[in-house]
């Protein structure tokens, strides 16, 4: 399955394509003198990215490619980021959809990845059905985890997160501009409103 890197870039893209659904993004604008942090959405992309890394969590209780990798899961989590939204008193809808996304990308990523390890894939449908499910276009290489040979993980492995960052690093970078700009754009329309009022 896709490396952690490979997991946060995907969160991180999914995280801003779902924010750029139209509606309460105010509270999320930054100046474009504000840092990359800020820019970048601060705590809540952060939070996107731990949480598109976090269903492999799993391989520390012996149950990888479970539970954490089904739609059960992705509607759980989206759950939770409504309640601390709400708690928050942030866009529930938004942040549980950022959240969600970047979860859920965990599952499609592993999804279109490849597999050498019986049984195949993940369970991506449960609680509704435990079948497991995996696309034939293995996208996305397999990391290696060889106690006995650093050597060959060390090299495996970095074919595996360039190969991601290949792929993913484009799309995040697009993002990014479409973010930027957009946001900036929006910062700009409200601090006219706030200096006519």
């Amino acid at each position: 399955m896709p490396s952690p890197i490979g997991h946060a870039l995907a969160g991180v893209a999914a995280a801003w394509t779902a924010d750029l659904v139209p509606g309460r993004r105010a509270w999320r604008t930054a100046p474009a003198a504000a840092s990359f942090y800020l820019r970048g959405g601060g705590a809540l992309t952060l939070a996107c990215a731990a949480l598109a890394v976090a269903p492999d969590l799993d391989l520390l209780f012996g149950t990888h490619r479970t539970v954490t990798h089904s739609v059960g899961a992705v509607f759980f989590v989206g759950l939770f980021a409504a309640a601390m939204a709400a708690n928050a008193g942030r866009p529930i809808l938004r942040v549980a959809m950022m959240c969600a996304a970047a979860y859920g990308s965990h599952l499609l990523m592993d999804w279109l990845g490849a597999d050498q390890r019986a049984p195949f894939g993940i369970q991506a449908l449960w609680p509704f059905d435990r079948g497991w499910y995996i696309s034939s276009l293995g996208i996305f290489r397999k990391t290696v985890r060889l106690l006995f040979a650093p050597d060959v993980v060390l090299r495996e492995n970095a074919w595996t997160v360039g190969r991601e960052i290949a792929i993913l690093g484009p799309i995040v970078a697009g993002l990014w501009l479409v973010r930027v700009k957009a946001l900036a754009r929006l910062s700009a329309q409200l601090s006219r409103r706030h200096h006519s009022a």
